[in-house]
């Protein structure tokens, strides 16, 4: 009995252990815990990744054209009639025959070629390479400045949504606590059943209001999980962080940080430098190439290269330094390096557009953040005036000197100011975020 009285308080103190922690209440989401989900999931930050990986590929490669190449051949012939292998004889200057041997000939060839001077292709080829290789970095910083930012703006509109959601049932607890009033002044005759009407359709009203409400909240939270790619109705809350916090540049400030900081800008000058490598590797056609190549050749009656039944064997090497040049090709160079010129020029109007672009960009974040910051200001006023109007109206309409519509119109102000307020505080922060992204902070 002790031993199953034991065993059944071993399992029920499990089973109460795993009832507690499953009722445990989820951690409430942070930013910056968003963030990283985000960047740890996401499908664009692991392509522009794999892309860094490739280029890494290409300057490595580039690098292998600075190395000597060495090259085999095995080959088997079989002659119709037997075959002479011979050695050439330098003293004598001819060829001297060896004594006939079987119709299977094998080969062995081996060639080392190393380049000395390839007029600068190469060496451009390789910086080009590595040009590239920045580029693709640059690519995947801009990939990630992006996702922090649909981040922080997802993040923000879920607070925005909430906002909105706690003012829907506001006004909602107003309107049940002025049908409550109305209901009773019906009840001793003081006012008409018109009046109790209208309170109830003013509650249905907002009712439906709040549920508009709630339901843009689920819309806001499943397209943020998404973003996190996690399952569309994984239940999640977010620490409520939509204040008002001043931004301390000014605008020439900003722009000055984001002509040093983007990356689109960098990725311009990148596209430019790696355009005047072209030109060059465009440029190396018009001198010569020298390469140093060394071979062995090794001919024989026997697959293994020895000598045969015969011992029949020829041994030939050679060390040779060559010069290739072109003579005319009817322009063709001249063509190519006046392309690559051409998109020199090209790549340094494309930045000109960059910085242009960017400063629009700056220019409009700001100004957008400046409205936004001055509309919380006034909400701010508008808040205070409307509850001091919804107070003066529901005393008034208890003392029957205000009207229901007073009192309505009253709530109504009081709604729509708290949600011009929370707006106004959403769009300052998204505004802030869109320009911090437009200056290139993370």
């Amino acid at each position: 009995m002790k031993m199953k009285y034991f065993i059944g308080l071993i399992l029920w103190t499990i089973v109460s252990a795993g009832v507690v922690f499953a009722q445990e209440p989820q951690k409430p989401l942070t930013l910056e815990e968003s963030i990283k989900i985000a960047m740890e999931r996401s499908l664009t930050i692991h392509s522009a990744a794999m892309g860094v990986e490739g280029s890494e590929f290409v300057r490595k490669e580039a690098i292998t054209n600075f190395l000597p190449q060495w090259g085999g051949q095995y080959s088997y012939t079989k002659w119709s009639y037997p075959a002479f292998i011979g050695n050439f004889n330098l003293q004598e200057n001819l060829l001297v025959l060896l004594q006939q041997v079987s119709s299977n000939v094998y080969n062995f060839n081996t060639t080392l070629s190393q380049p000395l001077f390839t007029g600068g292709f190469n060496l451009a080829t390789y910086r080009s390479a590595r040009l590239g290789l920045n580029l693709s970095k640059k690519s995947l910083e801009t990939a990630k400045l992006d996702l922090v930012l649909q981040v922080r703006v997802g993040y923000f509109t879920i607070l925005r949504a909430e906002k909105f959601l706690a003012v829907a049932e506001q006004q909602v607890k107003n309107f049940e606590a002025q049908l409550e009033v109305t209901q009773a002044f019906f009840d001793v005759g003081i006012v008409p059943k018109n009046d109790v009407l209208l309170a109830e359709v003013n509650l249905a009203n907002a009712r439906q209001q709040l549920v508009k409400a709630a339901n843009d909240l689920a819309t806001s939270k499943a397209s943020f999980n998404i973003l996190l790619r996690r399952e569309v109705d994984t239940p999640f809350e977010v620490v409520d962080i939509l204040a008002y916090r001043g931004f301390p540049l000014s605008f020439e400030q900003s722009l000055d940080e984001a002509l040093r900081l983007r990356p689109e800008i960098k990725a311009a000058q990148l596209n430019i430098d790696q355009a005047n490598e072209t030109v060059k590797i465009a440029k190396a056609g018009f001198f010569p190439t020298i390469r140093l190549t060394g071979n062995y050749s090794r001919n024989t009656d026997f697959w293994t290269l020895e000598g045969g039944p015969k011992e029949i064997a020829s041994d030939v090497w050679m060390v040779q330094a060559l010069a290739t040049f072109t003579l005319w090709n009817w322009g063709n160079t001249a063509f190519k390096v006046g392309e690559t010129k051409v998109k020199v020029k090209q790549a340094e109007d494309a930045k000109t557009q960059v910085i242009d672009s960017v400063t629009l960009e700056v220019k409009d974040d700001y100004l957008n953040m400046q409205v936004a910051e001055k509309n919380i200001r006034t909400a701010e006023i508008s808040i205070e005036q409307a509850e001091e109007n919804l107070r003066m109206n529901e005393e008034r309409y208890k003392y029957q000197v205000a009207t229901q519509t007073d009192v309505v119109n009253a709530v109504t102000l009081l709604s729509q100011a708290r949600t011009n307020y929370y707006g106004a505080l959403s769009d300052f922060n998204v505004a802030r975020a869109q320009l911090e992204r437009a200056m290139g902070r993370m």
